[in-house]
């Protein structure tokens, strides 16, 4: 899918999300490549290959503490660059909900926190990572799971499941209009969801009852149902994301 692939421009980008869309499926792919984020997204991807490998691995503990000795040097690269958010915003933000404190849109930092979500951050080593777009009223994506993801054998753990279907509807739910948080999920595994395999997983909004936001979800495997999700949201304030900001930001 290429609305969250990297996209080389020569000028920022004025993004735009319409009313009832979640920047959270749209948002990398909006976003401004430059040589500092491009870099990142390079180091992420480096970084989540080897965690994969290090899953598999059947290395003796000769070759593991060479390796350990190669990562610990590499940990001290890391800990004298300089360190701190360079970014905007947060990485769970569902909704479009109008600019964000000091950042105007064409900001380099404009949705640039989605980089660094656990499931669809491209500069997070810990993102598969999920790949989302609109088709008409439904959100649809494809993600695939590494050895790293594990649960029973050869399958994907069920609390990643969960939480790529957290991320899906937290998407889908934007469709009602509205900004929501989850309030509850429920999954229910049909069958194993294979790792090494693209998973294609299908969201739709279901129904809105005041500030109560429905919607479900699916999860496929060469068309085979593996898993399905019913996901509950309450319409939240803007302001009260705002709170939740300022508090990660004291934490910086």
């Amino acid at each position: 899918m290429s609305s969250q692939q990297d996209v080389e421009r020569d000028e920022p980008v004025i993004p735009f999300v319409a009313p009832n869309r979640s920047p959270r499926v749209e948002g990398i792919g909006l976003m401004d490549v430059t040589p500092e984020r491009a870099a990142a997204r390079r180091l992420a991807a480096g970084l989540r290959e080897m965690i994969d490998l290090l899953s598999r691995t059947t290395a003796s503990a000769e070759e593991l503490n060479r390796a350990a000795d190669a990562a610990e040097s590499f940990g001290e690269l890391l800990r004298e660059l300089p360190a701190g958010l360079t970014y905007k915003g947060f990485a769970e933000a569902a909704t479009a909900g109008g600019e964000l404190e000091g950042v105007k849109p064409g900001d380099d930092r404009w949705n640039t926190f989605f980089d660094h979500s656990p499931f669809i951050g491209l500069a997070n080593p810990l993102s598969p990572p999920l790949f989302m777009e609109y088709v008409e009223d439904r959100v649809e994506a494809t993600v695939t799971f590494s050895s790293a993801y594990e649960g029973p054998p050869g399958c994907v753990h069920g609390g990643y499941v969960a939480g790529a279907f957290d991320e899906l509807l937290g998407a889908t739910q934007a469709l009602s209009g509205a900004q929501g948080m989850t309030a509850h999920l429920g999954v229910d595994y049909r069958r194993p969801t294979p790792l090494e395999r693209e998973l294609q997983l299908t969201g739709w909004f279901d129904r809105r009852e005041g500030r109560k936001i429905y919607a479900r979800g699916e999860i496929r495997c060469d068309g085979v149902l593996t898993a399905e999700a019913q996901g509950l949201f309450i319409a939240i304030e803007p302001g009260h994301f705002k709170a939740l900001l300022d508090e990660r930001d004291k934490l910086s």
